[in-house]
């Protein structure tokens, strides 16, 4: 009896020290649970775990990673109850730089994580918003970096720092104008390119005026009551003057071409006018020789005597020695003998026309005027 009582309390015993290692097995149990949050690319969520580690909480949330994944803290750390585990998934974003297309890989949420990835210059222009969310791009991101270019203009060169696309562009941000006639050294729609270099030329055009001296002319006439060798100034000549207007064409403020718009003669000239004696020299009296008197010939029959000897008859002659018509006038005789109302000069007019004109001259100054046929023919 006393046995079986013994017996009976170490089989209690026995289960009492099992019942107690289950209980202080659950509560070791219970007690190593944690409550994590699991941040993936700022999306929050509660994940309850006994892991040890980050990778184990990670595992036992099925939650993989990449290699190019970021996770904070890192695999190997361990994690304490109301941990945070962040995640930033690796992203492959497409991104044109000045037209060139690139890929970049990014844990990055939004357009500004990229740019500050790609550690760009301030000044760089985005197409896209900054804020924008890189889930949310349906567009490679376009980014214009900023290109030193120089404009040569007005006597300056002007350095530009510029993300402008063209050359129009740039011009507008360096507030240059290019007039209709100035010329630029490349076309207005080119695609702006770092180190380039842009000139203007100002085209300008102006008229000016020249005056220049119109030197006048010399007449003779014969003086037959002069000697031979004798000159007299009947009237003195004067210089005219002409206007020359040209159109200039200047490059940056230097000549480039001239054009004569216009040549007037604003004075005319004045022809002098100059008697020239035909009588012949008195020769020495040692030499001198009887005068013999001749009969003259009747006048109606000495003009057509007179042209023969003077032109050979030929009253329409322009001989080119400043002389013309049968009677040999100069232009400046006939003129002033009235002759002008005929004609322009004597070989224009008729014999008849000549003839009356010649009657004038021989009435204010004999036959002197033409003193070697005259002679010759006896007339005076």
């Amino acid at each position: 009896m006393q046995n079986a009582l013994k017996n009976r309390w170490v089989k209690i015993g026995a289960q009492a020290a099992v019942l107690t290692a289950l209980i202080l097995g659950l509560v070791m149990f219970v007690g190593s649970g944690k409550t994590i949050a699991v941040a993936v690319d700022g999306q929050s969520e509660s994940v309850s775990t006994r892991g040890a580690t980050v990778a184990d909480v990670l595992k036992d949330s099925e939650i993989t990673v990449g290699d190019l994944d970021e996770v904070t803290p890192a695999l190997e750390a361990p994690v304490a109850d109301g941990a945070l585990i962040d995640i930033k998934r690796n992203k492959v974003v497409n991104v044109s730089i000045d037209g060139v297309d690139r890929v970049v890989h990014t844990t990055g949420l939004t357009v500004a994580d990229v740019i500050d990835q790609l550690d760009l210059s301030e000044k760089a222009q985005i197409a896209q918003g900054p804020a924008l969310s890189l889930a949310a791009l349906s567009t490679p991101i376009d980014i214009s970096t900023p290109k030193d270019i120089s404009i040569k203009a007005d006597g300056k060169t002007k350095k530009l720092s510029t993300t402008a696309e063209t050359v129009a562009d740039a011009l507008t941000e360096a507030k240059l104008t290019v007039g209709k006639d100035d010329e630029l050294s490349v076309k207005p729609g080119e695609e702006i390119t770092d180190g380039m270099k842009l000139k203007i030329v100002r085209i300008e055009t102006k008229t000016i005026t020249e005056t220049k001296k119109v030197d006048h002319g010399t007449d003779t006439v014969k003086d037959s009551d002069a000697t031979v060798g004798t000159k007299k100034t009947l009237t003195k000549g004067e210089d005219g003057e002409r206007t020359l207007t040209y159109t200039l064409t200047l490059r940056d403020g230097k000549e480039s071409d001239r054009e004569l718009a216009s040549d007037k003669i604003t004075t005319k000239p004045v022809e002098e006018e100059i008697s020239i004696g035909t009588k012949p020299k008195p020769k020495p009296k040692a030499e001198s020789k009887p005068k013999t008197t001749k009969t003259p010939k009747s006048v109606s029959g000495s003009w057509s005597a007179l042209a023969k000897c003077e032109s050979g008859g030929n009253w329409s002659i322009n001989s080119g020695n400043g002389y013309y018509g049968g009677l040999q006038f100069s232009a400046s005789s006939w003129r002033g003998a009235g002759g002008g109302k005929y004609a322009a000069l004597p070989h224009q007019a008729t014999p008849a026309e000549q003839v009356a004109t010649a009657e004038v001259l021989r009435r204010n100054g004999g036959w002197g005027h033409w003193p070697a046929c005259s002679s010759k023919l006896g007339l005076r």
